[in-house]
């Protein structure tokens, strides 16, 4: 177990973001849990997407505030840098992300300074555990470097994993050519692959307003909580039990589970605190968590969707009957940010039919009504209305053994054009093929848009022109790093802070050409 051999669990009523007193919440925490900072001390928060359209998405700042102030009173000396770092959600700048947060005000209030894990270079860091995807992954090495790790995620639903707490929040501790690998079917696993870079020494959650039902509009939920504990899967657990959720019913926390990372049994956690768990259970009744298929979630409306299953063996050999992980969920997120700016966005689309997966059922397509068949594991035998009998191969490329190095990215822009390309295919033929693995978010809001001829959220006049500033402010520092000879991959042996877990170590006889520096967690 990373942290203690019985991890505790502290509940505590707070039901305002009041910088102050989630700065005493904070420090009784971290002196309950008989912690203080040390070293390179990394805050990383959820700020996937922020600003008014996404109010409750993203872990708020004066939450942060206050736990960088506790962060500060219980440091004796130690704590050589304090900073605060995430990469938002994909295609958008972190640096924009930050903005509509508020954390740069907050940075100029405290001091911490904000890490923006896109605009830093990548450490590979070597898996050796037997149930791994791949024998490495890349991180920021910030991340890396980390010696007392602190994750201030929000207390949200998700549309692929069911809820993002404290495990979930992992993924934003990659940048997106290395978060899109895997980001499938396979999502849970890559969750727990990710829990071997760093463990946290303390986490505490932002549940004060907590989010329901999606992950980047949720819809907000007062819980009037702030959920401490040193050991995240045991924190994840009680959160789920506070939701009336088996956590073992949660891939990615059953999988760390299994793996040693720490309880989720409630007799084996010490849960406490001013609220008990019975209090917060009364609280959370009726929260609404995501992991609704696709076809359900656009029932009634003018989109046709459908799951078929994803690559790998059966449900009935260990593999599954639908991807949870990839595209059907970002189409549910695309629509709900496209309501965003019109209520009738899903009655404007026209007719559509969307398939995902390998779907070996007839379309039951009319005369005029487009198909788009989404992602690259889309396959499809059989009539298409005008277009008779098709065959729409699977272009699914087994990711085992793609090289992190290989993967590339598209920002916005570059996928604005190529989307607009793709859909102009589709005013003239009866369906279309858009390849990725899996297909962001941002790239389906674009599709939409174009097919539906509905407001394009990249262009609200009120963001632009600060969206455009950050976004040059990315590149041209991404641009003068290779310039300077700065790689943005670096491959080979990279240094560890104390925050790398004890699970992740070289077992007898391995390569060691990856290992550098501490291990303590």
């Amino acid at each position: 177990m990373p942290n203690s051999e019985r991890p505790t669990v502290i509940l505590r009523d707070c039901r305002e973001y009041d910088a102050g007193r989630i700065r005493s919440i904070v420090r009784d925490g971290l002196e309950r849990l008989d912690l203080r900072p040390r070293g390179q001390t990394l805050i990383k928060p959820n700020v996937v997407a922020a600003g008014a359209r996404f109010p409750h998405a993203y872990t708020r700042p004066e939450f942060v505030e206050g736990v960088v102030g506790a962060l500060r009173d219980r440091d004796e000396g130690a704590m050589r840098t304090l900073a605060v770092g995430e990469r938002s959600g994909i295609t958008m700048p972190t640096r924009f992300a930050f903005t509509q947060a508020g954390y740069r005000r907050l940075a100029k209030r405290t001091g911490v300074e904000l890490v923006h894990f896109e605009e830093v270079p990548q450490v590979e860091i070597p898996l050796y555990h037997p149930e791994r995807l791949r024998d490495s992954l890349y991180t920021p090495k910030v991340v890396a470097e980390a010696d007392f790790f602190v994750n201030c995620p929000k207390f949200k639903a998700h549309p692929w994993t069911t809820v993002t707490f404290s495990l979930k929040s992992y993924i934003g501790i990659q940048d997106d050519r290395h978060r899109l690998i895997d980001h499938h079917h396979k999502l849970d696993e890559k969750v727990a692959d990710l829990q071997y870079v760093l463990q946290p020494q303390f986490i505490a959650i932002d549940a004060i307003t907590a989010g329901e039902g999606r992950m980047l509009t949720p819809v907000p939920f007062d819980l009037g909580l702030v959920i401490m504990g040193d050991n995240q899967v045991a924190v994840d657990a009680v959160c789920c039990r506070i939701i009336g959720l088996d956590p073992l019913s949660v891939d990615h926390i059953r999988l760390a589970w299994e793996r040693g990372f720490g309880p989720v049994a409630l007799e084996d956690i010490d849960v406490e605190g001013d609220v008990s768990l019975a209090a917060a259970q009364q609280r959370a009744k009726g929260f609404r968590v995501g992991l609704i298929r696709v076809e359900e979630y656009f029932e009634n409306t003018n989109i046709r969707a459908y799951g078929g299953t994803p690559p790998g063996p059966p449900k009935a050999e260990g593999g599954s009957d639908y991807c949870w992980g990839g595209c059907p969920g970002a189409l549910e997120e695309a629509i709900e940010i496209l309501r965003l700016y019109d209520e009738a966005a899903s009655e404007k689309l026209p007719p559509t039919h969307i398939v995902f997966g390998k779907w070996d059922k007839p379309l039951d397509v009319k005369p005029g009504e487009k198909v788009i068949f989404m992602g690259d594991c889309a396959e499809y035998r059989g009539p298409l209305g005008r277009a008779g009998n098709v065959a729409i191969e699977s272009l699914f490329r087994d990711r085992s053994d793609m090289s992190p190095l290989d993967a590339r990215h598209d920002d916005i822009f570059a996928k604005m054009i190529s989307v607009r390309r793709e859909l102009k295919v589709l005013r003239r033929e009866d369906f279309i093929h858009i390849t990725g693995c899996p297909v962001s978010v941002a790239e389906q809001v674009l599709a939409l848009v174009q097919h539906g001829d509905l407001t394009n959220p990249y262009y609200d006049l009120k963001l632009f022109p600060s969206f455009v500033s950050t976004y040059f402010s990315w590149r041209t520092r991404t641009l003068l790093q290779r310039v300077f000879g700065q790689p943005y991959n670096q491959p080979g042996a990279a240094h560890r802070g104390h925050a790398r877990p004890r699970l992740n170590l070289p077992p007898e006889g391995a390569d060691g050409r990856l290992e550098l520096g501490e291990t303590e967690t």
